[in-house]
């Protein structure tokens, strides 16, 4: 039996040897060794076929259920199970070539995450400090950059940082670019641009790596790549896309004549506002100063101030008459009042005695009985006495 299956793979080896063989793919399985797995059919027939990975590797896309290839490669047979299968070492797109697969499969990857959606754009700085630029140093487009940005605005410096723009690790080297200039606090924007080229010479500017670098840039990035038929995937994940180089930097360099006359504009437009927020503001200072004077408050007030200082000096003067005109007869009634004044009576001997216990006053001797306690009252001071014997007046009672 493995003689047989040996001499049939030997026939088939020998006798029809490498073949281009067209199908669609199906049944796809990577395996973990990193082979692919696949059925290769057509409208009449299916093959089993095995793409090995040291093939997978050289393939610029990835392959997927329901495309259609070009294969090349030999028939054989896998002996420890008798199946016949088609072993791939070159595998294309049918009607399309592998990059442009490459570039549908990586657009739609990358736009199911989500990394082109324009809620995710950042708007360009009006007026930037410094104008990153990731080129060549030796392309057309970097002189474009430099003729439109120096006729637009010249005081704003470009900052160059030089990568190779197409090749094998082109994309790490426009990537590290990003990053670096991304890292200088001056730039404010930076421009991607190269000129047009192929499919191939885009390569670049269509990897992942490249998208992310964009998307990760701290400062808003402008892609000018090829011409303005050329769309690639830096063109979706930067955040302006320009058809040119030039566009480009027409984009992030502003021009400083409209600036000039915008400013120029806007200083008009913030003195008229000025001059007319004066005149409301004077308008209304002459209403209200007009209706203070016609209504008078402070007048009114000053006025009657006069007058109520007036009153109270004639008020003042009245007093001081009617005091002076009253005074001799205050005098006499003083004098007429001291003269009947008991203290008076006191001053000249007289004493007035009271008891002590009630305050009535004793007006003769016969109202008292001698042991009796009294207090006499004289012009200055009181004594404290006790009567010892009471001598009454004749007609008094003893």
């Amino acid at each position: 039996m493995s003689e047989l299956v040996a001499g049939v793979r030997g026939l088939l080896e020998q006798r029809i040897g490498r073949v281009w063989v067209a199908g669609e793919v199906s049944n796809l399985h990577c395996a973990a060794s990193g082979h692919y797995y696949f059925t290769l059919k057509d409208a009449g027939a299916q093959l089993r076929a095995a793409l090995f990975r040291s093939t997978a590797r050289r393939l610029l896309f990835e392959p997927e259920d329901g495309l259609e290839v070009l294969v090349h490669g030999e028939p054989s047979v896998y002996e420890p199970r008798g199946d016949l299968q088609f072993l791939v070492r070159h595998l294309e797109p049918r009607g399309r070539g592998a990059l442009q697969v490459a570039f549908e499969q990586l657009r739609a990857r990358l736009e199911a995450e989500g990394l082109f959606e324009p809620g995710k754009k950042r708007p360009l700085p009006p007026l930037p400090r410094c104008v990153g630029v990731v080129t060549s140093a030796h392309g057309a487009a970097i002189h474009d950059v430099i003729e439109v940005s120096g006729r637009r605005f010249p005081a704003i410096p470009l900052l160059l940082a030089p990568t190779r723009v197409q090749g094998d690790g082109a994309e790490d080297e426009i990537a590290a670019a990003l990053e670096a200039l991304a890292s200088v606090p001056e730039v404010d924007v930076i421009l991607l641009v190269r000129g047009g080229g192929s499919l191939e010479d885009l390569q670049p500017y269509n990897s992942e790596r490249v998208a992310r670098a964009l998307r990760a840039c701290r400062v808003p990035v402008v892609s000018g790549v090829g011409h303005e038929v050329d769309v690639t995937i830096a063109d979706l994940a930067a955040d302006v896309r320009a058809p040119t180089p030039s566009a480009a930097a027409a984009l992030a360099v502003p021009e400083r004549a409209v600036l000039a006359a915008r400013v120029e504009r806007d200083t008009r437009r913030l003195f008229a506002a000025g001059r007319r927020a004066f005149e409301r503001f004077d308008d209304r200072h002459a209403r209200a100063h007009e209706a203070l004077r016609a209504h008078a408050p402070w007048e009114r007030l000053r006025t009657r101030r006069l007058r109520l200082e007036a009153a109270w000096r004639a008020l003042e003067g009245a007093a001081r008459r009617a005091t002076e005109r009253r005074l001799p007869r205050l005098r006499a009634g003083a004098a007429r009042l001291d003269a009947l004044s008991p203290l008076a009576v006191l001053g000249r001997g007289y004493a007035i005695v009271r008891r002590p216990a009630d305050g009535s006053i004793v007006r003769r001797a016969s109202e008292v009985a001698p042991g009796d306690a009294l207090r006499v009252r004289l012009a200055s001071g009181e004594l404290d006495a006790t009567v010892s014997a009471r001598h009454p007046s004749s007609g008094e009672e003893r």
